[in-house]
């Protein structure tokens, strides 16, 4: 009897309260280990002989879903013998969106759907649900040695297995969802892919902090990784590429959650931006997720705060950001904000990780503190800690994306401003520091 860590595969003799490894309470799980003496041989002449990588013939066969928000995420479609990994919150709409997927590729090859959580009246209720009638094959097993040998006899070109902590093989002892079981299960379904070109997606359960639950190992072993994002009461849904082996990672696809199931957004900046940009407290900033520009605003609020220590809340942005943010505001401009609660959201549930949307989220809190609104002023750039406005990547397609939704005007880094021509086709002011812009705009 072995004890091992469900969340990052750490193993001990002896049950432990808290993993010694990752810090994690009540993960440890016994499971039974046979005990194989190992034979002590004569270590044999290797028969294997290397390759020469120039020698190395590049074949990557790919084929269309049909979706193109998903193929573009995926660099292009899917790639035979590829195994993808989904993960997500609990009704997001992983099952639902592999369900569409299954019933467009149904169309022009074998699609194989092993459901281990639900019954086949559940996926027909729901392939109704999204008039789906498609030409798939649904097996309801958790038992993977007899799901293996239906692959080996069907020899499907496109399988989905939901979930991967549901399967279990009946030589392991160890429970369904255990570190060993996820993993002795997902190396069986890597030789499948590899030996048979399958393509292969995977639903992975995630934990409370979002992340796919069970060690890393995991997300080594598979070629792409898929986490679904979204807020449970907002009917948008990100899909993000953060491993692909066979295209770009942080790549971007947005579907909105209908009665009839997942429909691609074509325009997502327009769906991010819905108030009046002559209010106080909103700035237009545009951000880069993967290869694409997405418009997004960002609203800001300053009250009086009522306690000695002000608030700091925010929503979609890092929270140490917005604290460093603010004492440059305080140190460089002067804004008393020591007396202030301030609340910054990114509209629409979008999460902004890069430095880009400093200058929008300074601005905002600057305009709903003086009370003064923006404007139609699309704000680009990373601030310093001294006040700073730093140059930022990809601004042509930044701006080009402002453009083509109407915005006029647009401040940037003064750097970046280098590189333009003069014919842009939008006012741009160049700004080298947040006095500058402050006494622009305020």
């Amino acid at each position: 009897m072995v004890y091992v860590c469900q969340e990052c595969g750490y193993r001990t003799s002896k049950w432990l309260g808290r993993c010694p490894n990752c810090s994690s309470w009540d993960t440890l799980v016994g499971e039974y280990v046979e005990d194989k003496k190992k034979e002590v041989t004569k270590p044999q002449k290797s028969s294997l002989t290397p390759l020469k990588l120039s020698d190395v013939a590049t074949e990557e066969e790919r084929f269309l879903c049909g979706i193109d928000e998903l193929d573009s995420v995926l660099g292009g479609g899917f790639v035979k013998g590829e195994l993808i990994l989904l993960g997500g919150e609990p009704g997001i709409g992983k099952s639902t969106l592999l369900l569409q997927v299954g019933s467009i590729l149904s169309k022009k090859m074998k699609v194989l759907y092993v459901s281990g959580e639900e019954g086949a009246n559940q996926l027909k209720l729901r392939a109704q649900r999204l008039k789906i009638n498609g030409d798939i094959d649904i097996l309801c097993e958790t038992n993977f040695e007899l799901v293996e040998r239906l692959i080996l006899d069907l020899k499907p070109e496109f399988i989905i297995i939901d979930s991967i902590q549901t399967m279990y093989l009946p030589d392991n002892q160890s429970a369904p969802g255990s570190v060993t079981q996820v993993r002795d299960v997902t190396i069986k379904l890597l030789k499948l892919a590899k030996s048979l070109k399958i393509t292969i997606v995977i639903v992975g359960h995630v934990t409370k902090d979002g992340l796919i639950a069970g060690p890393r190992v995991l997300e080594h072993m598979v070629d792409c990784v898929l986490y679904f994002e979204g807020e449970r009461f907002n009917t948008f849904r990100i899909i993000r590429a953060y491993k692909n082996r066979f295209g770009p990672t942080n790549q971007l696809g947005i579907f909105e959650m209908t009665d009839s199931g997942l429909v691609e957004v074509k325009n997502p900046s327009s769906l991010f931006l819905e108030s009046s940009f002559n209010v106080e407290g909103v700035a237009i900033y545009s951000a880069i997720e993967g290869t694409r520009a997405i418009l997004l605003e960002i609203q800001a609020l300053t009250t009086p705060t009522s306690f000695g220590t002000p608030r700091r809340t925010v929503t979609g942005i890092d929270y140490n950001r917005c604290v460093m943010l603010c004492a440059v505001l305080e140190k460089k401009v002067g804004l008393p904000l020591n007396v202030q609660d301030i609340y910054v959201n990114v509209a629409g549930g979008f999460k902004v990780t890069e430095p880009a949307a400093d200058l929008a989220i300074v601005c905002a809190i600057a305009s709903s503190y003086k009370g003064v609104p923006i404007g139609d002023n699309v704000l680009i750039g990373e601030v310093g800690l001294t006040g700073e406005i730093r140059a930022v990547s990809n601004i042509e397609k930044r701006l080009n994306e402002a453009k083509k939704l109407g915005f006029e005007k647009a401040i940037i880094p003064k750097r970046n401003s280098e590189n333009l021509s003069s014919d842009f086709g939008m006012k741009i002011y160049a700004m080298s520091n947040i006095e500058e812009v402050f006494d622009f705009i305020f």
